[in-house]
C-alpha cells in the first residue's frame, strides 16, 4: 500500500498539533487513512555563555553564566495516496517557522 509520509519540525509545539490536526481534518474528509501524529524524540539544543565579556563574573571571582536552550519538536504522519487530499495538504498555510516534508513509501 503506498502512502504518503509527513514530517512535521518546529519550535512551536502548539503550531506542530494545530497544522496536524489540519492534516487529520483533510485525510477524514477525503475518507483517506491516516496514522499519526506520532511524536518523535526532541532535539535540546543548549548554550551556555558567560554573562561578562571580560570573564570574571560579577567582579567576586565568581563566573555567572547564561544558559540558553531551544526545543524542536518533531512529528510523523502517514497519510495513504488520494491525490485530492495531498493537494489541499500541499495548500495548507504554514507558519514560517515550521518546516514541513512530504515522502511517498510503498
Amino acid at each position: 500500500m503506498e502512502y504518503a509520509r509527513v514530517k512535521l519540525a518546529g519550535r512551536n509545539y502548539k503550531e506542530l498539533e494545530e497544522i496536524c490536526d489540519m492534516i487529520k481534518g483533510i485525510a477524514k474528509k477525503y475518507g483517506v487513512s491516516v496514522r499519526g501524529p506520532m511524536p518523535m524524540p526532541t532535539k535540546k539544543l543548549r548554550v551556555t555563555t558567560l554573562k561578562t565579556p571580560c570573564g570574571d563574573g560579577t567582579g567576586h571571582g565568581n563566573a555567572t553564566w547564561d544558559k540558553w536552550e531551544m526545543r524542536i519538536h518533531k512529528r510523523v504522519i502517514d497519510i495513504g495516496t488520494n491525490d485530492r487530499a495531498l493537494r489541499q495538504v500541499v495548500r495548507l498555510p504554514i507558519p514560517e517557522g515550521i518546516k514541513i516534508d512530504i515522502e511517498f513509501k510503498e
